[in-house]
């Protein structure tokens, strides 16, 4: 499976709206993405150093490009909920773009007020074209639904919060 384009430009846009990522390095066969972001957080816009190089046709050269990526919106920015007694956060286990359903006009996989099981699927984070379900991974009570539907979440954010059933 070969990169495309648009799917350098998808890392790219990823990578951008990373606040707390600095620097990068991708290898997928025979292609190699290297990106440091210039300088320390607080810009919009931030500049950032982008080294791609793939199979050469013949003498085995590789590109090297100073760029702006695109800017992606920034994920939102909320202080972390404080969360009630007896309640567990499901965070995003990675960066990507969170879905409440498994495809436009599909019934969301949970709703506030619905009870799970551990084993159910509570959302989607689609990172690359790979769409990856995330569980409950407890018994409980979906009690707020903190992501928006198609935004882009990071690591560890919180996604949705659900009063466990377990008994202490």
């Amino acid at each position: 499976m070969d990169l495309t384009y648009s799917d350098v430009q998808a890392i790219l846009k990823i990578i951008d709206a990373a606040e707390h990522l600095d620097e990068i390095e991708l290898v997928h066969g025979g292609f190699r993405l290297h990106v440091v972001r210039n300088g320390a957080g607080g810009a919009t816009q931030r500049p950032a150093h982008v080294v791609a190089s793939g199979p050469a046709p013949s003498a085995g050269t590789s590109a090297a490009v100073n760029a702006v990526p695109v800017v992606a919106p920034e994920p939102a920015r909320t202080s972390e909920p404080a969360l009630p007694p007896g309640t567990v956060a499901i965070r995003a286990p990675m960066l990507g773009t969170f879905y409440r359903a498994s495809a436009p006009g599909e019934r969301p996989f949970v709703e506030v007020g619905q009870r799970v099981r551990a084993d159910d699927t509570v959302c989607l984070i689609e990172v690359m074209k790979l769409f990856n379900s995330i569980r409950a991974g407890v018994d409980g009570e979906v009690v707020q639904i903190l992501a928006e539907n198609g935004a882009l979440v990071e690591h560890n954010q919180v996604l949705i919060v659900i009063a466990s059933k377990a008994k202490g």
